[in-house]
């Protein structure tokens, strides 16, 4: 096929639309250049460029001034520490934390390093340099508008490690050098590069010059030879491509650039430059890591908090220095650590699948977390917490929530009688059974709360209204769903809920028994303090609400004693206590068979409140449990509560078991009828004797009168 005529041809009809279309472009040019200069729009889209340049200004210096550069190095020097119920140091928090060294205890080998490097005109400038930022600019445009680095002084740099992302964005560049500013006009050069120097990454988890030294070197960053401090001032580049541990040829010549810029900078002789390029580097690790995380679910759960309850950043509880007060005592916290390290009290899957659990033990008078644990598997950072973080059906732990301390406001009594029978309920017939399959037709309150019979706590809701259970529910600070789609309807009492709760949602509910009717919300953190000393949390007046009246709420406790006396819990009793509290199961629904899928625990006394939760996640026809509670969780919470007790107060309930109240009472109500058939006999021996009287004195005075009328 010819080509050159078909291309002669495209070219000739462009040629003819050109000639065409060009008289139209000239007239609508001089019609634009009209417009334009009639209506100023040169100087409008100055003004407009100006007045966005002038906004974005604006906000940015209003973000460095809020930004409270005065507490950077209190906040770098200090870490985040964690103190206990008794204001004793419990550990430490950290992210990019090393060991803070001042700038007289770094070699000056070092600190002449990292400005050769990073930015040698850093004692010229005021926080930015305007070279830097025009060579920065001119990459810039190079690269298609893409930040390649550059142009970043040590301060903008320690600006970024302390607030910013590192995200590679012009508005982050923007950030940076207003924060760089405010830093220049609070600290002296020399506080600027020792907060630099101990808040930078040096690879393989170091922060910090003086770690960066032990764990590349075996000694101080005082004692570090010129070759050394090049190496460590190289990896500041790029830590992990340039420390001698894991690319030891990289650092080598990382090292040897970072040479030759101070030769440059005349800060040594071309002829030592050579020399120590000739050497090898002697690596010597003798740096110990940090073990200040020693309590990780509880201190997780406490950042957790700092976050979400009080809106501090992780970056911030993590590196600001705090002081954070809390409800831990360490004494609880390391008996339920023990607890837990016996394997044999769990049964894990046959394909080796961890059998979890979660615990907490909680102050019922403040409501504070002495303890927490929060699952079985390998710790992770602020990993899942099935103490704190777990949803799960709560099964017959919520019958005293639902059922029992509303109908005792209603005005039943301990002992009243319940049905105890199969009744079908509503339209659908909804049927209640006991798990045992047993009926007695009528059970007292006690008796049935202590055993977990489901039928007449079904029963008793039904009595005193669906409503006032679902309500109480709430009270107790449970989530429900409304509608009888949600957890509107009788299977309510049993714990079948739409959402389900956590351990530390039903230790809290519980505080209302073990503390007069007062339930006290569950929390870990109560005041936070910032490294100025600036109170920036206060918890200390935590929140509490009254459920119940104390008299109900002594009425319950003696109720739930019974549940460790003569009921379902009464093998897990902790030898040598008395404590109240409830168990709770809920049952698999995939085969006939039997199985649990949760198992549940609460116990408390006077001075503590422990809930205890045990399952599979997930469960399903292979991981489920096939025990019950008193076999499963209970030995886990009997071992709880034996190792932790010892250290409470020991304090004494209020009450005795429902039980032993009914007893006596029958016992005096028997001596009170033997009393008034003595006091009745009595009466009638007496009163048959005046009777007796009267009529021989009726009879004798009859004879008189007849005397005297004959």
């Amino acid at each position: 096929m010819n080509e050159s005529p078909f291309f002669d041809k495209v070219k000739k009809a462009l040629l003819i639309f050109w000639e065409w279309i060009k008289p139209y472009l000239i007239k609508f040019h001089k019609k634009r250049q009209r417009v334009w200069k009639r209506y100023q729009i040169n100087k409008i889209i100055l003004l407009t460029v100006l007045t966005i340049a002038l906004a974005a200004s604006v906000y940015l210096l209003y973000l460095a001034k809020t930004a409270n550069v005065s507490t950077l190095k209190a906040g770098l020097e200090q870490t985040t520490t964690i103190y206990d119920v008794n204001n004793e140091e419990a550990g430490t928090l950290y992210s990019q934390k090393g060991t803070f060294v001042s700038i007289d205890e770094v070699s000056d080998s070092i600190e002449q390093a990292v400005i050769s490097t990073e930015d040698k005109r850093f004692y010229k400038h005021s926080g930015f340099d305007p070279i830097g930022i025009a060579r920065a600019a001119v990459g810039y445009i190079l690269n298609g508008g893409n930040i390649v680095g550059g142009g970043s002084t040590i301060t903008q740099q320690l600006a970024k490690n302390a607030y910013l992302t590192l995200d590679q964005t012009v508005i982050r560049k923007l950030k940076e050098l207003f924060l760089a500013i405010e830093i220049e006009k609070v600290y002296t050069k020399d506080e600027i590069i020792e907060m630099y120097l101990n808040n930078s990454y040096f690879g393989n988890g170091v922060w910090g010059v003086e770690d960066a030294s032990q764990k590349y070197f075996g000694k101080s960053a005082a004692d570090v030879t010129l070759s050394e401090a090049a190496t460590i001032a190289g990896m500041l580049k790029a830590p992990s491509n340039y420390n001698p541990i894991d690319n030891y040829d990289n650092a080598i010549s990382r090292r040897n650039v970072v040479l030759d810029l101070m030769a440059t900078n005349e800060l040594v002789t071309q002829e030592e430059v050579d020399e120590l390029k000739a050497q090898e580097l002697t690596l010597v690790d003798a740096y110990s890591e940090k073990e200040g995380y020693q309590y990780p679910s509880y201190f997780d759960a406490v950042i957790n908090e700092a976050m979400y309850t009080y809106d501090l950043s992780e970056e911030a509880v993590l590196n600001k220095g705090y002081k954070i007060y809390t409800s831990l005592n360490q004494d609880y916290q390391r008996a339920m650590d023990v607890t837990y390290e016996n394997d044999y009290l769990f049964q894990n899957a046959a394909d080796g699948t961890l059998l979890e659990s979660g615990s907490v033990a909680l102050d019922p008078e403040t409501g504070g977390v002495f303890a927490i644990y929060g699952g079985r598997k390998e710790h992770t950072f602020r990993g899942f917490n099935y103490a704190t973080q777990m949803v799960r059906q709560p099964g017959s732990i919520i019958k005293p929530l639902a059922v029992y301390t509303a109908a005792l406001e209603q005005g039943y009594s301990i002992d009243s009688m319940l049905v105890d029978e199969p009744l079908p309920y509503g339209k659908d017939k909804y049927t209640p059974e006991n798990v045992d399959d047993q009926y007695e037709g009528e059970v007292p309150m006690y008796q049935a709360l202590a055993e977990s019979k489901n039928a007449p706590a079904v029963w008793l809701l039904n009595e005193i209204g669906l409503n006032k259970g679902f309500k109480k529910v709430e009270e107790f600070g449970i989530p429900l769903v409304e509608g009888t789609e949600g957890d509107e309807y009788l299977g309510l009492a049993l714990g079948g809920l739409s959402k389900g709760v956590s351990p530390l949602q039903m230790a809290s509910a519980y505080t209302t028994f073990a503390n007069e009717g007062v339930m006290s919300e569950g929390h870990f953190i109560t005041k936070i303090v910032d490294a100025t000393g600036a109170v920036i949390v206060d918890n200390t007046n935590s929140k509490k609400t009254k459920i119940t009246t104390p008299e109900v709420a002594d009425q319950m406790t003696s109720m739930l004693m019974g549940v460790f006396t003569n009921g379902t819990a009464q093998n897990n009793n902790p030898s040598g206590y008395t404590i109240a509290g409830k168990t709770g199961s809920t049952e698999v629904t995939f085969n006939d068979s039997g199985g649990t899928t949760d198992q549940w625990t609460v116990g408390y006394t006077p001075d503590i409140v422990i809930a205890t939760w045990m399952g599979f996640d997930p469960t399903d026809e292979n991981h489920y449990m096939t025990t019950g509670s008193s076999t499963g969780v209970g030995p886990l919470f009997k071992q709880q509560m034996e190792n932790i007790l010892p250290y409470t107060e020991l304090t004494d309930f209020n009450t005795q078991s429902a039980e032993k109240i009914v007893a006596e009472e029958a016992e005096n109500e028997d001596g009170s009828n033997d009393w008034k058939q003595d006091v009745k006999d009595t009466i009638d021996s007496i009163g048959g004797k005046v009777k007796e009287g009267s009529d021989i004195l009726k009879d004798k005075f009859g004879n008189l009168l007849d005397k005297f009328t004959n």
